[in-house]
């Protein structure tokens, strides 16, 4: 049986691969979430819950995860994107699995409870996980939308935030650091690279099904984990790869 590690690593390999082919940006936060897509979708059942990923900039990733999941077929992951390919460096509804517009900060999050409540109101089984960055966290439209998924009691709703520590123009500490909310406080806040660690907090999360509370879940990670020159480098935000940086990585993830 393959492994979590091994799963993530071919993730990281991949990625790297079609970020540098289409010499397209944001491999340091694709790096940052792919440890936690790996046990998401695998634990996720997409034929009854939904994958809303708020943070579209991680597209790379969540394409690639569609197509283990066989959503999308691997050629056209293949055309990530090239041109006329419907795959592009954000998320975007007309893909299988896209239910939302990823990329614009935060908007996820008040789709992702608009989905939740829709299935509450139509007792529809599933949850609705919300994948965001921790930039996301500064936006006025979040803690509006975390503030209704609390009244509303969505506590089929899971919100998961990728906190790397950096966005476009720096630390996010110093950008604007976040504060918690009464009654949004994060269920668990953990380390975000160690699949033990993160398989216990979504079964944590799993058994607080019957608060009647939506469960937000934040993870520490490393932006470019697993390749020593683009970890907590933000310069790997926007900069595109070399011929030079696409071979010291991809020897690196071997």
């Amino acid at each position: 049986m393959i492994t979590l590690e091994e799963k993530a690593k071919a993730a990281r390999k991949k990625v790297l691969e079609l970020i540098y082919k289409a010499q397209t940006s944001h491999i340091g936060s694709n790096f940052s979430v792919i440890d936690i897509f790996t046990v998401l979708f695998d634990k996720a059942d997409l034929s009854k819950d939904k994958i809303i990923l708020s943070a579209g900039w991680k597209a790379a990733s969540f394409y690639y995860f569609l197509a283990e999941k066989g959503l999308i077929s691997k050629e056209e992951l293949d055309t990530y994107c090239q041109p006329g390919s419907r795959l592009i460096g954000l998320t975007e509804p007309g893909v299988p699995g896209v239910h939302f517009a990823g990329g614009s900060m935060g908007m996820g999050l008040p789709a992702a409870v608009g989905f939740a409540l829709s299935k509450k109101m139509k007792g529809e089984e599933g949850k609705v996980y919300c994948v965001m960055s921790d930039g996301e966290l500064a936006i006025g439209t979040t803690w509006e939308a975390a503030l209704i998924a609390a009244h509303h009691n969505l506590d089929n709703l899971v919100v998961i935030v990728d906190c790397n520590g950096l966005q476009a123009m720096g630390e996010t500490k110093e950008i604007l650091d976040y504060y918690w909310f009464p009654g949004v406080n994060p269920d668990h806040y953990d380390y975000g690279h160690d699949f033990n660690i993160i398989e216990g907090c979504f079964d944590a999360a799993e058994s607080l099904s019957g608060n009647k509370k939506p469960k937000l879940i934040m993870f520490e990670t490393t932006k470019g984990k697993g390749v020593s020159f683009m970890e907590n480098n933000n310069l790997f935000h926007y900069k595109n790869l070399s011929d030079e940086e696409f071979s010291k990585a991809l020897t690196e993830l071997k």
